[in-house]
């Protein structure tokens, strides 16, 4: 700059500034290398970068042809921005480094000392890209077990121990909750054929083999022991029959106590036979209670209507009699229903399949037992009730012995409860409170249409539906049909 716009300073400006201010510059991107060593000549080194003064015309320098040899040093294929060419005049000047801050891609450490060698050693020594950063992710392996039925055999080894046949393991997988669907992942069709697969694969260990059981000494006892309840309650009707007084009294006390140990003999053999530890104690209770209801319910509560009970009321065997005469075939029926349902499993191509095949069989055997209990009936002396009882008795104890007893317990109690609302609304009505009388009026609206036999027909009978839906559903599973 020069005029009044130059800076002022104490001493004359010498050559060197002359120089500077008047070197045009060779490139607009030109930076200054400010590690390159100092040229001996400063007006025949001057840095480029420098605008020309006022007036002056712009000067190219000559840049002679490069050395052959080193052309054969160059990379023909250069890498891009490694290197910036500055306004050296001497081609032979080392590449100088360009500023790393005005160019942040390149930015990384710096060297020591400056590059003396070929466009090719520069390259070489810039650092290798990160494998990191431009290696594809390698997809995770899936791990999964070769054989995945391994992995159920240890899971449920005990199961497929004790298991003597493929339907005990296929019912303990079904409790459980497997499926079909579930039995897919295992690569079977259904949990039957998962259950065969285990069974054949895991040892029984040291058990013995089950012998087979002789089918006429097996089926002796509870074929006897059904027949018992019938073959006492028999005997005791004809004991009332040809007796008065108190020989009659002692009679049905005995006779009653006898079909007691009868009852209790069936059911603990044979298809009644609840597995140990099964029943509940109270069912016993409400069946105690149903089957006196049978025999003296119908006349209390005609006694109660009457404003009794006036001492002793009519007793009504012949149903207690039909209902024990049908202990036997109700057995059979049972005993029919849990055989077919085991041999529909091993037919069965799934839990649908199954499902769909037990339930009209549970269907026709309560269907027979019914009309076996209306024949007996008609022959001692029909009672709608009773024919409701029956009904009641037969499915409590299928559910009882296939694993469903708190149902049972239930659904008696209910139904005890049911019959003994009926005479304890009408005592209740006597009570001299306003609004009490009201109580006995359903009691007496159903009596005086139907008769006393309406309560247990219209209890019994509720409560057999609701264990008959109830058997459908559970009774339809393999679960319930597992050998205990």
């Amino acid at each position: 700059m020069r005029g009044s716009a130059a800076p002022t300073s104490p001493g004359a400006w010498d050559a060197r500034s002359e120089a500077l201010l008047g070197t045009p510059a060779l490139t607009a991107a030109g930076t200054l290398d400010l590690r390159a060593p100092a040229p001996e000549d400063p007006v025949d080194a001057a840095p480029s970068g420098i605008a020309p003064t006022p007036g002056a015309a712009w000067t190219t320098p000559e840049v002679p042809d490069p050395d052959p040899a080193d052309q054969e040093d160059l990379d023909p294929h250069p890498a891009p921005d490694h290197a910036a060419v500055t306004g050296s005049a001497d081609p032979k000047d080392p590449l100088p480094e360009p500023d790393r801050a005005d160019m942040p891609h390149l930015a990384g450490p710096a060297d020591s000392e400056p590059r003396t060698g070929s466009r090719a050693d520069a390259v070489a020594h810039l650092p290798a890209p990160a494998l990191t950063d431009t290696a594809p992710a390698r997809p995770r392996s899936r791990r999964g077990h070769a054989d995945p039925v391994k992995v159920l055999m240890h899971r449920h080894r005990e199961l497929c121990e004790r298991a003597v046949d493929p339907l005990e393991i296929a019912a303990g997988l079904e409790a459980q909750g497997f499926t079909d669907r579930t039995a897919a992942r295992f690569r079977h069709r259904d949990v039957f054929s998962l259950a065969e697969e285990l069974y054949a694969r895991v040892p029984r260990g040291q058990e013995k083999p089950v012998p087979a059981a002789e089918p006429e000494r097996a089926r002796a006892p509870w074929a006897l022991a059904v027949l018992a309840p019938g073959g006492v309650a028999g005997l005791a009707g004809l004991g009332l029959t040809f007796s008065y007084g108190p020989v009659r009294t002692a009679v049905g006390v005995a006779g009653a106590l006898a079909l007691g140990g009868a009852l209790l003999l069936a059911v603990r053999q044979g298809p009644f036979r609840a597995p140990d530890g099964a029943a509940v104690p109270a069912a016993r209770l409400w069946t105690l209670w149903l089957l006196a209801y049978a025999v003296g319910g119908d006349g209390l509560l005609e006694q109660v209507l009457s404003g009794g009970p006036d001492g002793f009321w009519e007793l009504a065997p012949a149903p207690l009699l039909g209902l024990a005469l049908a202990v036997a075939p109700a057995a059979w029926g049972a005993h029919l229903f849990a055989s077919r349902a085991r041999r529909r499993i091993t037919d069965s191509r799934g839990l649908a399949d199954f499902a769909a095949t037990t339930r009209p069989l549970l269907l026709g055997t309560v269907t027979l037992q019914l009309l076996a209990l209306a024949g007996l009936l008609a022959l001692t002396g029909f009672s709608s009730g009773a024919l409701a009882l029956g009904a009641l008795l037969l499915l409590a104890r299928l559910l009882t012995v296939h694993g469903h007893p708190e149902t049972a317990s239930a659904a008696l109690g209910a139904a005890c409860a049911g019959e003994a609302l009926g005479p304890a609304s009408v005592l209740a009505a006597r009570v001299p409170l306003p609004g009490f009388d009201a109580l006995a009026a359903p009691a007496r609206a159903l009596v005086g249409a139907w008769g006393p036999g309406a309560v247990p027909t219209l209890v019994c009978g509720a409560a057999a539906l609701g264990l008959l839906a109830h058997a459908t559903g559970s009774l339809a599973r393999a679960s319930a049909h597992a050998a205990p």
